[in-house]
């Protein structure tokens, strides 16, 4: 084997290594925290986020989500308990499914049509500002010879 084969086989193995996660990280899922959660749920009597909520009901929250916490559930588990004691309201942000989907495919779907619409007309209205400068008009309308007299008359008589 040569020495730049051995080098590449080298490169290659550290590379796998280095980029591959560990075996244990990838058996473990992550632990919920009580953080994380009270900032994507709600407070169902005072209509708050729970982490900004300070009523009895809010402290009731916190002490399920600490259990749960305790009893090791990840997050998801956490969030589908709650919304089984307490209804889909207490979730932050509603799911994305039915009707509630539009909430997440409605601004992207109109910041979409705004910029074809500017795509579309931007070039209209350059044209048209590019011709109307081109034009004679543009400069202003010729005067009659009669206004003509007139206004160097009064530019005269305002000049004295």
């Amino acid at each position: 084997m040569s020495t730049r084969a051995a080098l590449a086989a080298l490169l290659a193995v550290t590379l796998s290594a280095a980029l591959a996660p560990p075996a244990s990280a990838a058996a473990t899922t992550p632990r919920a925290s009580l953080t994380d959660i009270e900032g994507d749920v709600m407070c169902v009597s005072c209509h708050e986020p729970l982490a900004l909520a300070q009523s009895p009901q809010a402290i009731s929250e916190r002490a399920m989500i600490a259990g749960l916490i305790d009893k090791g559930q990840t997050k998801a588990q956490i969030e589908r308990a709650l919304v089984a004691n307490y209804g889909p309201t207490v979730l932050g942000r509603p799911p994305a499914r039915g009707f509630d989907l539009t909430v997440y495919v409605l601004p992207p779907v109109i910041v979409a049509l705004g910029l074809a619409a500017l795509a579309v007309t931007l070039p209209k209205w350059r044209r048209r500002t590019r011709a109307a400068a081109a034009s004679p008009q543009a400069a202003g309308a010729a005067l009659d010879p009669a206004d003509a007299r007139r206004l160097t008359e009064d530019l005269a008589r305002s000049d004295q």
